[in-house]
């Protein structure tokens, strides 16, 4: 019986296309460790984010692949690993306290009422429970509600030299104006104050290595997001709507804004999207379908609908985010399919990002 090869096996993983990329898996340097002993075949997959919603997907692409081209193979075995990707230009950069950060992620609304802070609670948790090494700045300063959502309101950072220790829970790192002032003192502080603040929670605190570092911005187009869009090269937005009109005129001008400070909008989420009703119905209180139309109208991808719940809210108050309170709701399992759409779109914009800079170079 003929020998498998290592070169048998990478041509017939070049049939295997990663659906996002259009590109297939051996020309984007994926398969890595090909094992061969006998009729067995064994390679490693690297994923571009261990959030990938394409996982299974693609490993069985990989075994049907190798089948179809190899008859005379056996055992196929695919081991799925991550490794997050970045196009941040201050990657690694020497004394950039956040050179070891991939991927910086604003989540913003043009409005407050919207559940932004409660949308990037959960998705942090949810990128931190697929796999990926997460950070949280609670950015709203005047407003801070990420201490309370996580359980942490009397919890104080440590501090090493003049370096703060980020507080960690469920697997998230984080940072919040409320870890260092009395619950019951207002920030009384102008702008340049606020965005001072900001700039020391990026500058003067331990992130060390993230997949990503996810920005809670307060509500609107002031100081903070201009502070935040000048002072780093954020990969992208998360623009956070309810359907009603108001709010989402509102979230127009937030879209307008990071296009004018060149932010790419990696995705819409829409909350209080319908109350499901105990018969399984869905009651569209706040109206219908309007965070897909404004995604669809402007180009945008549309990460989910979130549902209003009681638990949702529960978990905010009581400090445990709904997708670790009950992974099992409708809530939960939507802000994991939106966590992994996020990282999805992540991966999509590094890649063309590249693809730029190579040909920019050549």
């Amino acid at each position: 019986m003929a020998t498998i090869t290592e070169r048998q096996v990478l041509d017939a993983l070049r049939n295997v296309i990663e659906p996002d990329l259009g590109r297939d898996i051996v020309s984007l340097n994926m398969v890595k460790d090909i094992r061969i002993s006998g009729a067995d075949v064994a390679f490693t997959v690297v994923l571009t984010t261990p959030a990938c919603p394409l996982k299974e997907h693609i490993k069985n692409a990989c075994i049907n692949a190798i089948r179809h081209f190899i008859k005379e193979a056996k055992e196929v075995t695919v081991e799925m690993t991550a490794t997050v990707t970045t196009s941040n230009p201050i990657a690694n950069q020497s004394g950039n306290p956040l050179a070891k950060v991939k991927n910086l992620i604003a989540v913003g609304s043009g409005k407050g009422g919207v559940g932004k802070s409660t949308v990037a609670a959960n998705l942090a948790v949810a990128l931190a429970k697929l796999g990926a090494k997460v950070g949280l700045i609670d950015a709203d300063i005047y407003g801070p509600s990420i201490p309370t959502m996580f359980g942490l309101k009397h919890e104080k950072p440590a501090m090493v030299g003049k370096t703060l220790i980020p507080v960690e829970k469920f697997g998230v790192k984080m940072m919040s104006i409320g870890f260092l002032v009395d619950a019951k003192t207002a920030v009384v502080w102008r702008g340049p104050m606020i965005s001072s603040a900001l700039r020391q929670f990026m500058s003067d605190v331990a992130w060390n290595e993230l997949d990503y570092l996810i920005f809670d911005l307060p509500p609107g187009t002031g100081d903070i997001q201009l502070t935040l869009t000048q002072s780093v090269p954020l990969t992208g937005a998360v623009v956070v709507t309810t359907p009603q009109d108001v709010a989402l005129a509102d979230v127009i001008k937030a879209v307008a804004m990071f296009e004018t400070v060149k932010v790419p909008i990696l995705g819409v989420i829409e909350n209080m999207s319908y109350y499901l009703l105990p018969d399984g119905t869905r009651e569209y209180i706040f109206g219908e379908g309007g965070g897909a139309r404004l995604a669809s109208e402007y180009n945008l991808p549309f990460l989910g609908e979130i549902p209003l719940g009681k638990e949702v809210r529960q978990g905010g108050d009581e400090g445990t985010p709904i997708v670790i309170r009950n992974p099992e709701s409708e809530q939960a399992k939507l802000f994991m399919q939106a966590a992994e759409k996020l990282a999805q779109q992540i991966a999509i914009h590094n890649a063309n990002a590249l693809s730029q800079k190579v040909e920019i170079e050549l």
